[in-house]
């Protein structure tokens, strides 16, 4: 059997070189880590900016369609409206037609 003697130096330079060791393995380690969550913190940065233009272009829209839908859009009720108008002016144009038809101002013999 063979036995290995070291000096008390020894062992501690050996057991700093393991400490150190095992220190440069966690810190790369943690480097790796750190360059990986950063990356994907600018991945969700980046996707985060895109939604938010997005959604600013929508509103954007929704605005312009807003301001452009009295200016485009007639309610039924708006239509049926200006309908009667135009409907009710007819009818009081006949009458007086028919009226002056009848006292033979248009149409009649004259003479």
């Amino acid at each position: 059997m063979m036995a290995v003697q070291l000096e008390l130096w020894q062992l501690i330079t050996l057991l700093l070189t393991f400490f150190g060791a095992c220190a440069t393995v966690v810190r790369v380690f943690l480097a790796q880590t750190q360059r990986h969550l950063d990356m994907r913190f600018n991945t969700l940065e980046d996707a985060n900016r895109q939604e938010a233009g997005q959604w600013q272009r929508i509103e954007r829209e929704l605005m312009e369609l807003r301001a452009n839908l009295p200016v485009e859009y007639v309610r039924r009720e708006d239509y049926t409206r200006g309908q009667s108008v135009i409907e009710a002016k007819l009818d009081g144009l006949a009458s007086k037609l028919e009226n002056a038809q009848l006292r033979g101002l248009i149409g009649g013999n004259h003479g």
